[in-house]
């Protein structure tokens, strides 16, 4: 068989296996239905649809040999003693060194070993690059089919935080040239607000001169000297009224981005906001009132006294807990959260909803997530050097402040709080929470057919949709009445209590003595009023859960979840290989109410503004997919390659070897007795007649 028969053979029975792999790894999300935004109840396209991507983790030179190391330095220092020893002229002491390196096997082994190594760091190079393009693949993917109109990285975009900025430099290039090719970050006037505002006073004071420049009065010049007091963005637009967002990366800090509380420091802020953006920031989008659906005139929605607004907030959590290294900048992240809580609509509002971009996990209770809670500490106490989760305090000012979960029902709105969400990363398997908190003297209800042993903690769901509600009132009972949080402190996360020494354990035993009747009843009333006088927690358990009710840690009580204030928490799992390249789908719309259903009511019951049901309210759903294993993507391009490799080799020597191999005419075997006769007939005959002339 010919050479090129054979390889264009071999591309042949490649072509379908290509095919079918190519088409289902660029069409993925056709086949995997949670790949896709959920959309409302009158089957429209919500109008916000956040992409979320959690934890790319781009490797660099830290994972890589060298730039110009020997392939073997123990070969090479063995050559080189040799050639001394013969430059010298001392040719028995150079046959004695390659002579014992070789006898003693110690230089032949470490050599390869270093020669593996060598191959396995271009191995990795290799898989580097092949990894850009696999997590560049999902996003682009992803953009193309589900439209998105806003695309998130939820933290540690880079692999490490302790790169040198030449490295750091070529990872962001990386970042942007690759994963994220056609897409910018978001502009510094929309994440601080100043370019606007200042352009503005400067057309408005300033006097403009024929080449465009502005000249100021003297008193201006004084006043542009002092620097602009600090200001947290806080921009506002019409929601969807900019195309530009979906080709724009909202990027969270993550600590490989920029450390943990112990290892933050100005310089590390500084190079990831002037790549990647700001690490605190908020924008709110008002709902775009032109978009709502009219079927019908009883059915027509009706449009409420405050437009309604989604707020996203962009949460540096790396530093609030403490110790911390640089205090600033932990400052930074509560006068933020200030911030927040100071702008934003009355807790009763339900035309407002907030969403919450982070990277760290709230608290949990250990079992409830992959991770649980872990804190180290860098030698001396110095700061946080790792963490898996935020601690309960840090939650509980999240939870309190910016949503206003409270678990005191006479606080506004009860205690329920301001809609909202939460998306974060950190924990790369992912998981699923809802946060909740008891309220005293909430009075415990549960079916009787339904038992404490029948309400149980359900598995990690994989498509998930709910409506989510939370509230913003604040954490302490001083910052009910001042709207401020207050900024972590030392003192207020105490080390853990140290062991008990020998002497208290045995006098702890001794006194656990025998008591009286009477010591016993006091002892029990105290215990009861001790439960009775303990704070609320915070608790969680995996969403959606198994049942509508759920179980108190502290009081044992069977409670309905819809009876206390609750929040939604969401961490992505990560689109890196090893976790199968996950994304998330969050839409958001506003349900109005018909002006059939509020007809009926009265316009004004003497509730605050927003906080009747004819305000409609906001609902959020998700959905989220993964591709599968970056071993995958290297399979159908490699099978691709092989096969376009074997077509085109195939037909070029077909092409250059082909009409050479026609000119060797083969004569059947069928036809070969045939052709004989034939010519023994002509020799035959010709015989004959030569006879006849003689």
């Amino acid at each position: 068989m010919q050479f090129s028969r054979l390889l264009l053979t071999l591309a042949l029975l490649l072509a379908p296996v290509a095919l079918l792999g190519t088409t289902w790894l660029y069409l993925y999300p056709f086949f995997d239905r949670r790949c896709s935004f959920p959309t409302p109840p009158d089957a429209s396209i919500a109008p916000f649809r956040l992409l979320a991507l959690g934890d790319p983790q781009l490797e660099g030179d830290t994972s890589l040999p060298k730039p110009g190391a020997l392939i073997s330095p123990s070969l090479n220092f063995a050559v080189g003693n040799v050639s001394s020893a013969l430059r010298a002229g001392n040719y028995t002491q150079g046959w004695e060194i390659l002579r014992d390196g070789v006898r003693e096997e110690r230089l032949v082994q470490k050599s390869a070993l270093e020669g593996v190594k060598w191959i396995w760091g271009k191995r990795k190079w290799i898989d580097l690059w092949g990894n850009d393009w696999y997590l560049g693949h999902i996003v682009r993917t992803l953009r193309w089919w589900t439209e998105p109109s806003h695309v998130a990285v939820l933290g540690d975009l880079l692999g490490s935080q302790w790169i040198k900025d030449e490295e750091f430099e070529r990872r962001q290039r990386r970042y942007w040239d690759v994963v994220m090719k056609g897409m910018e970050k978001v502009p510094n006037h929309i994440m601080t607000g100043y370019e606007d505002k200042m352009e503005e006073e400067i057309q408005e004071d300033g006097v403009v001169k024929e080449d465009g420049e502005t000249e100021q009065s003297e008193e201006q010049d004084q006043t542009s000297t002092e620097e602009p007091e600090k200001k947290w963005g806080g921009t506002r637009e019409v929601l969807g009224a900019d195309p530009r967002w979906k080709d724009r990366v909202i990027n969270i800090a993550g600590n490989h981005d920029i450390g943990y509380a112990g290892d933050i420091d100005e310089s590390r802020v500084e190079r990831f906001e002037r790549a990647f953006g700001k690490v605190n920031w908020d924008i709110v989008f008002t709902y775009p009132l032109n978009q709502t659906n009219t079927t019908s005139q009883e059915d027509s929605p009706k449009l409420p006294r405050t437009v309604p607004e989604l707020r996203l907030v962009v949460l540096n959590s790396m530093n609030l807990d403490t110790p911390v290294w640089t205090p600033s900048l932990q400052e930074d992240s509560y006068d933020f959260m200030n911030h927040v809580v100071a702008t934003a609509r009355p807790v009763t509002s339900k035309t407002h909803t907030t969403l919450l971009l982070t990277h760290i996990p709230f608290h949990k209770e250990p079992g409830i997530c992959v991770d649980s809670p872990l804190f180290t500490y860098f030698e001396g106490g110095s700061g946080v050097k790792e963490q898996n989760m935020l601690s309960d305090y840090a939650s509980r000012v999240i939870l309190e402040g910016i949503f206003g979960l409270n678990s005191n029902p006479a606080a506004d709105g009860q205690g329920f709080g301001r809609h909202g969400i939460v998306l974060n990363g950190h924990d790369h398997a992912g998981c699923d929470v809802l946060h909740w908190i008891e309220q005293p003297g909430a009075t415990p209800a549960c079916p009787h057919d339904v038992t404490l042993d029948q309400i149980t903690i359900p598995q990690f769901p994989a498509a998930l949709d709910i409506e989510v509600l939370a509230s913003s009132s604040n954490d302490t009972e001083s910052a009910l009445t001042n709207n401020t949080i207050p900024t972590a402190s030392d003192d207020q996360h105490p080390p853990p209590s140290p062991p008990e020494t020998e002497t208290e354990t045995e006098t702890a035993s001794s006194d656990n003595q025998p008591h009286s009747d009477e010591q016993e009843k006091e002892q029990e009333e105290e215990e009861e009023e001790e439960e009775d006088n303990k704070e609320p927690i915070f608790q969680s358990l995996r969403y959606p859960p198994s049942t509508p009710y759920t179980t108190s840690s502290q009081t044992n009580n069977c409670i309905p979840l819809e009876s206390v204030p609750r929040m939604r928490e969401i961490t992505l799992r990560s689109m890196m290989g090893d976790y199968a390249g996950y994304a998330g789908f969050l839409s958001a719309w506003y349900e109005f109410p018909s002006s059939s259903s509020s007809s009926s009511s009265s316009p004004d019951n003497g509730q605050e503004d927003g906080e009747n049901d004819e305000e409609g309210q906001w609902h959020f759903a998700f959905n989220t997919c993964g591709l599968g294993t970056q071993h995958w993507w290297w399979a159908v391009h490699v099978v691709d390659l092989i096969c376009v490799v074997f077509a085109v080799v195939g037909a070029v020597l077909h092409a250059l070897f082909g009409s050479e191999e026609k000119k060797k005419v083969r004569v059947p075997s069928s036809s070969r007795g045939t052709v004989e006769k034939k010519v023994k007939g002509k020799q035959n005959g010709k015989k004959w007649l030569k006879e006849k002339g003689k």
